[in-house]
Parts: C-alpha cells; sequence; structure tokens
C-alpha cells in the first residue's frame, strides 16, 4: 500500500512523486510504500504550521488536551493492529510493540491531563499594590526528528506536550519504520485536529532535515537519535537562534555489588542488554560486577544469554527480533569482529544464518569480558545485542569505571548497602539513575534524559516538558 505525507491537513503525494519501500527485517521484503520527499514537502509543511499556529494558541489548554483524548480513543481501538505493522518493520517482539503503542496511548492521556495543570506562579512584590506573575506562552511551530527504536511512543511524547502547550509541529519520522508514526498521524487526523497544526513529511534525514532545521517558520528543534547527527543540528540551530533539545546516545553501566541479589541482577542484565535487540539509548551494554561474586554472576548470564530464543518477532515465545536494517546490521557485526581482537568473546559473536532467519538482519545475543575499558567496545555505543563484563574490587573503583565515559544517560546499580546506594545515586554522572532496577526502565510521568554527551537542552517528559516547549513571562499588574 501506498501512504502520503500529511500536510495541512490532507494527505498528499510529494513534490517530486517519488516513494520508497518499507522493508521488513525479518525477511526484506517490501510492507507498503512511503514518500521520498524534498525539501519542497518540507517548505510546505512548514507553511502550513506557521500559519495554524495564531489560531491554534488561542484556544485553551483544555481545548487542546481534548484533542488528544480523543486521538488515543482513535489508537486504542487498534492497538493490535499498530503492534503488528510496529514488529513488522522495526522487528522488536510482538509484545514489546503491544507495550510501546499502549505507552503512546498513555502519553496522550498524560499531557491531556497537563491542560488543567498551573502553568504560572504568583510572586510577592516590596509593593503592596503590585501583583507579579508569570505565564507560559507558546514558542511556535517545532519541528521534532525522531528515531526508528521506539517509532510511535518517541513521536507521542514530543507531539503530546507541544500541542498541549499550543505550538505546532512538523515531525520528520524515521525512514525505517514510517507505519508507526503514520498510526499516531493518523490518530491526530481522525480526532480533527485543525488544518496545519500537525504536519508530518517521511523521508530520508539527510535529504529533508537541515531544511526542517533550517527553516525560519521553525523555532526549535527536538531530536532523538546519533551523538553525530545531533551535534550537527545543535551547531546549524544554535547559529539561526533556535532552541534544540537532543537526545542521544548511552553507553550505560550496570553495577553488581558483592552483596547483590544475583537472579535479579543477572535478571536485569538480560532484559536491559537484549531485549529490543539492544536497540535503546538506555540499554545496559556494561556490566560491572564485584569480584566477590563475578564468576557466579558470569556463569548464570552466560546461560541464559545462550538459551534466549532468537527468531521472527511475530513468533509467540520469541525474546529477540532482529536489527532493524542492513545499515544497522552491518554496524553491529563490525563492532562485534572489533571486539573479537581486543576482548574474550564468552557468547555469541556471530550472525544467524539458519534456514528461517537467513533473509533477516539477525545476530545473536552476545556477550565481551573486557579487562580494560581502554578498548573501542567499552567506549563506543554499538546499539545492539551486546554487552561486556568488567570485573571490579571494589564499590569505589566500579563508580569509577562507570563514570569513565563520555556518555552519561542511566546508570543501575544492585546492592542491599543503603549507604553505598546513596553514595552511587550521588556519584554517579548520569540523567537517570536505579538501585536494584536496570537502566532501562523509564516513566513517561518522570524527567527523561542525559548528563554529557547523552543529552542537551531541557528534559524531555513529564512536568519538565513545559520548559522546552514555552516561553515565560513575567507580569507586573499595578
Amino acid at each position: 500500500m501506498r501512504y502520503e505525507n500529511y500536510i495541512n491537513g490532507q494527505w498528499i503525494e510529494p513534490s517530486l512523486g517519488g516513494y520508497v519501500d518499507n522493508l521488513n527485517p525479518h525477511n526484506q521484503k517490501a510492507l507498503d510504500q512511503f514518500p521520498a520527499s524534498t525539501p519542497e514537502d518540507i517548505n510546505l509543511a512548514t507553511a502550513a504550521a506557521k500559519e495554524a499556529f495564531t489560531t491554534w494558541s488561542k484556544l485553551s489548554y483544555q481545548q487542546r488536551g481534548e484533542y488528544l483524548l480523543k486521538a488515543a480513543d482513535f489508537l486504542s481501538e487498534k492497538v493490535e493492529d499498530i503492534a503488528r505493522d510496529l514488529t513488522s518493520e522495526e522487528g522488536k517482539t510482538l509484545p514489546e510493540a503491544i507495550g510501546e503503542t499502549n505507552r503512546a496511548i498513555r502519553v496522550l492521556h498524560y499531557y491531556s491531563g497537563e491542560a488543567t495543570q498551573s502553568v504560572g506562579d504568583i510572586i510577592p512584590s516590596v509593593n503592596p499594590k503590585t501583583m507579579i506573575y508569570t505565564k507560559r506562552v507558546p514558542i511556535g511551530p517545532v519541528g521534532l526528528i525522531t528515531p526508528w527504536n521506539f517509532p510511535i511512543a518517541i513521536p507521542a511524547w514530543k507531539i503530546a506536550p507541544a500541542l498541549v502547550y499550543g505550538n505546532t509541529v512538523v515531525i520528520k519520522p524515521s525512514e525505517f519504520t514510517p507505519k508507526s508514526a503514520y498510526h499516531l498521524i493518523d490518530a491526530l487526523h481522525q480526532a480533527g485536529v485543525p488544518a496545519g497544526v500537525v504536519n508530518c513529511v517521511f523521508g530520508v534525514g539527510g535529504d529533508i532535515g537541515a531544511e526542517l532545521v533550517d527553516s525560519p517558520d521553525i523555532k526549535a528543534i527536538s531530536f532523538t537519535g546519533s551523538n553525530k547527527i545531533g551535534n550537527v543540528i545543535k551547531q546549524r540551530a544554535t547559529i539561526l537562534g533556535k532552541s534544540v533539545q537532543l537526545e542521544m546516545g548511552g553507553k550505560n553501566p550496570l553495577i553488581v555489588l558483592n552483596d547483590a541479589n544475583i537472579d535479579k541482577a543477572v535478571a536485569f542484565s538480560i532484559q536491559d542488554g537484549f531485549m529490543s535487540t539492544g536497540q535503546k539509548c538506555t540499554a545496559a551494554s556494561r556490566l560491572i560486577v564485584e569480584a566477590g561474586i563475578y564468576d557466579e554472576f558470569c556463569r548464570r548470564l552466560l546461560d541464559q544469554t545462550n538459551s534466549l530464543k532468537v527468531g521472527n518477532p511475530l513468533d509467540e515465545g520469541t525474546y529477540m527480533g532482529p536489527v532493524v536494517s542492513a545499515r544497522q546490521y552491518e554496524s553491529v557485526l563490525t563492532m562485534i569482529e572489533q571486539g573479537k581482537k581486543e576482548a574474550r568473546l564468552l557468547a555469541g559473536g556471530n550472525e544467524i544464518n539458519t534456514p528461517d532467519l537467513k533473509e533477516g538482519f539477525y545476530v545473536q545475543p552476545t556477550v565481551f569480558e573486557v579487562d580494560s575499558q581502554s578498548v573501542e567496545i567499552a567506549r563506543k555505543e554499538i546499539f545492539g545485542p551486546v554487552v561486556m563484563l568488567l570485573k571490579v574490587n571494589s564499590f569505589d573503583e566500579a563508580v569509577e569505571l562507570a563514570n569513565d565515559t563520555s556518555y552519561g544517560l542511566s546508570a543501575a546499580i544492585f546492592t542491599n548497602n543503603l549507604t553505598l546506594s546513596q553514595r552511587f545515586v550521588d556519584e554517579v554522572e548520569a540523567g537517570m539513575v536505579h538501585v536494584n532496577s536496570g537502566t532501562v526502565g523509564t516513566e513517561f510521568q518522570a524527567p527523561f534524559g542525559g548528563m554529557k554527551s547523552s543529552s542537551d537542552g531541557p528534559r524531555e517528559q513529564g512536568k519538565t516538558s513545559i520548559d522546552f516547549y514555552t516561553k515565560m513571562k513575567t507580569v507586573y499588574m499595578d
């Protein structure tokens, strides 16, 4: 089936009439066709967003929130169908895709609720006849560039706050997972969102992303993706005086101390390292284990890793599906080969060429043991089903290793020692910290973001999203 761009309230063909196949990573078969858009399509979308902003921003918060509720209802009616499409184009298992679709629905509900929350403060004045108060105003049309690994949840948690706080939107979803974003945009369309308020342009990022960033009609850019592209966006947008919100990479540590519950620590290590085929910026890729339990932890980890079922993500019982694309497949395999040269391979480490999977982008769940974090696989984000084990002799050494990275997104520790867990919270250089749970778990009502090169700009999700999608006015009323 052929799909179109969504611009100014209508589904329209790309300006040059080009389309590309949307491929299934399980077998490389074409699923649908989506536009191969050009800068002209971006220009049409940004003009529509600019035109719609004046009217949309004058609606009440509650009126804008009602559209989110209606869109959530439309998504709720076809969760299973959306999830199957998500699995077919991205490769995560069907239960994970169902969970992600439901998360998108809950995000819409959450931000519709934010429409009834306070958006300002009253501040005492030295003059008894003066009232000082603050209010929030939207920033204008915003550009959203979203990745393939959470292809409906991330667009939802960017679009929902943007809209409820009075902005209009142009979104450029990943070219690898356009159908998932289509479902969200279609739900907003079915909900009756006014023309021009939401616009979606499909296509390759390099072709149209720069046009979106450079457009004078776009006042801010929210991007989730690689550090390489994020840093380019930051440079371009900052020169143009635009606000940026960047969520990028991670090389997240999971520390296991001698007194930890080993079963729990191993379970979270498996889950955080290999679910979604390791394609999460919050994935636990560095397992830092204290020497007293290292051998036992390693034995249990390898036993469970070797028992994981890799296969068609639509099949019941599959734990891990394929990586998303040929490009990602080659990248992961290249890093694994590099790891074989500089570390000890303990499990996996190969592509999978069984008759039923040979056409897909399948990689074994892989475990390396490293003696030093100077090796490339311990420093570079792989974004695939690859974890590495490091042995340490103390809590202090573990934290030192955890912080020895350019990233600072998420970190976890497993211990029953309250003093050390609190020290970890204080000392680890990460934007999100977990005690006795894995690095992956995040909730949409809480701020999401990291430190160092993992994030830039205001946090996403929760109440803090208002900081990016609005400006503050201070009013003196006599």
